[in-house]
C-alpha cells in the first residue's frame, strides 16, 4: 500500500483536474459522492499549518480526516449517519508517525454545540448536493434527503455554525456542484456560495474542478444526446475567509 501520492504538485490555478482519483493510504473510492483526496490535500497544505485543527462536518468516508492525519493536522469529523462515522473510524485508525489526531462524532452540521466559538483553524468539507445522492433512508436530520430548496434553507444554518466556530483570518473550503431539473441547470453551487457570503464570509477563491470517472456517465451520455443537454462535468470549490 502506498501511504502518500506517488506524484503530487500543489495546484496554482483556479482549474483543478485529477484524472486519477487517488488511491493511497486507506482512501475508499466505493463511497458514492466522496471527493478525490487530491482536493483536501491541496486545501490542507495551502490553508493550514501542522498541528492545526480541521473540521469536516460532512465527513462521509473520512477522506478529509485521512489527509489531515497524514499531514500532521488534528481533525474533527462529524456526520449525521452513524454508519458513515464507523466508516471514518475504520479508515482513519491507521498508525502514522507524527500523524494528527482524529476525533469523530455523530452529529448535525447545523448544531455543532460541542465546538467552541472560534476554535477551528480550517473547515474543509464536501456537503451532499441536495438529494442527488441520498445517504440514508430514515435519518430525519439528513440533508441529503431534502429538495434543493429545503436543502439551501437548512444550509444557511450550516454556514452560520461554520462562521461561529472558525477562527478569524482562517479559511472555509466548500465543494458544491450544480444539478439539473426539468432539463435546465439549477445553480446549487452559486446559491451555496451566496449563503456563505450572507453569514459573513468573504470569497477568497473560486476553483473549478473537472469531474472524472462518474459511475453514471455512460447512461447519461445517451440521454444527453437524445434530449440535447450538456452533461455537468465540473464542480465548484469555494474558498471563504472569515475576516471579522
Amino acid at each position: 500500500m502506498d501511504w502518500e501520492p506517488k506524484s503530487f504538485e500543489l495546484q496554482v490555478t483556479t482549474v483543478w483536474n485529477f484524472p486519477e482519483r487517488g488511491s493511497w493510504a486507506t482512501h475508499d473510492a466505493s463511497y458514492r459522492g466522496n471527493w478525490s483526496p487530491f482536493v483536501p490535500r491541496n486545501i490542507i497544505l495551502r490553508y493550514s499549518s501542522p498541528h492545526d485543527l480541521i473540521l469536516d462536518q460532512f465527513a462521509g468516508s473520512g477522506t478529509t480526516l485521512i489527509e489531515a492525519k497524514l499531514l500532521n493536522r488534528d481533525s474533527i469529523g462529524v456526520d449525521i449517519n452513524p454508519e458513515a462515522i464507523e466508516r471514518c473510524r475504520a479508515n482513519s485508525s491507521f498508525e502514522w508517525t507524527d500523524g494528527g489526531k482524529v476525533f469523530l462524532k455523530v452529529g448535525d452540521s447545523r448544531k455543532l454545540l460541542f465546538i467552541p466559538d472560534e476554535s477551528i483553524d480550517l473547515i474543509c468539507t464536501h456537503p451532499p448536493y441536495a438529494n442527488i445522492i441520498k445517504y440514508s433512508v430514515d435519518i430525519e436530520e439528513d440533508l441529503s434527503r431534502l429538495s434543493p430548496e429545503q436543502f439551501l434553507h437548512e444550509l444557511f444554518k450550516v454556514a452560520s455554525e461554520s462562521y461561529r466556530i472558525l477562527k478569524r483570518g482562517k479559511y472555509c473550503a466548500v465543494m458544491m456542484g450544480d444539478i439539473r431539473r426539468r432539463g435546465c441547470v439549477y445553480p446549487l453551487a452559486f446559491r451555496t456560495m451566496e449563503i456563505f457570503q450572507k453569514v459573513g464570509f468573504q470569497l477568497k477563491e473560486i476553483v473549478i474542478k473537472e469531474q472524472h470517472n462518474c459511475q453514471e456517465t455512460k447512461k447519461w451520455k445517451k440521454k444527453s444526446e437524445k434530449a440535447n443537454f450538456l452533461l455537468l462535468a465540473h464542480e465548484y470549490l469555494f474558498i471563504f475567509i472569515k475576516r471579522h
